[in-house]
């Protein structure tokens, strides 16, 4: 893989910026592909833009706001609470078939970029219920893409198997820990580093960090 071209799908926050070192560590040439998709906050897409450009990656948007003609949920509807999903029902913040989606246009401009890797942070250790995050969704849709496109993709997955506490892990042995938590956006409020604290991506966020610290503190 070393001499070959990869696309991250790419948000700006903690997963897949953490991906984004993994994949600079793994490919000769790294593109990341962004998504406008009507989220509540435009930060998002700048701290990305940031990201990219302060680790001299190619950043390209794609215009996705269809979304939110779509799909109503608390990511791009400001009318809509942020909260987990109670009694077996997909949290607020669920949006139906972005992953799918945000993974097809991605290997279409891939395939213009000449690039057969696709990467995205995509979890099922923490993944709240969503089922485009699953490790059997990722492995039919790079069957379809292929066959589709008469491709040969790949797509990576470096986070499917890690609770957040590996995610950090990672993280720090990618030597992006501090980066990582200071300059993403993981926050449902925008909030951008450590967060606001209160909203579930940052409650899942802090643990895993904390978790982290101190098995890392106990080792020392």
């Amino acid at each position: 893989m070393k001499e070959e071209k990869a696309v991250v799908v790419f948000s700006g926050g903690q997963d897949s910026t953490t991906c984004l070192f993994w994949a600079l560590k793994e490919f000769k040439e790294v593109y990341t592909v962004t998504f406008d998709y009507g989220q509540r906050h435009a930060a998002e897409i700048e701290c990305a833009k940031e990201i990219a450009d302060e680790l001299g990656v190619s950043f390209h948007v794609l215009d996705m706001t269809l979304i939110n003609q779509l799909s109503a949920n608390a990511l791009t509807r400001d009318d809509i609470e942020v909260k987990d999903g109670e009694e077996g029902e997909l949290p607020s913040t669920f949006v139906a078939g972005r992953n799918h989606l945000f993974l097809s246009f991605a290997a279409v401009y891939a395939r213009e970029m000449g690039a057969r890797h696709l990467i995205t942070g995509v979890c099922e250790t923490d993944f709240s219920g969503y089922p485009d995050c699953r490790d059997v969704f990722i492995k039919s849709l790079n069957v379809t893409l292929n066959l589709a496109m008469d491709e040969q993709f790949v797509i990576h997955t470096p986070l499917m198997w890690l609770n957040k506490e590996q995610t950090w892990e990672l993280a720090d042995e990618l030597d992006a820990l501090t980066f990582v938590r200071e300059k993403t956006l993981t926050c449902y409020h925008g909030v951008r580093g450590d967060g606001c604290g209160e909203c579930p991506s940052c409650i899942l966020r802090k643990n895993g960090l904390d978790a982290y610290l101190s098995k890392k503190g106990e080792q020392a």
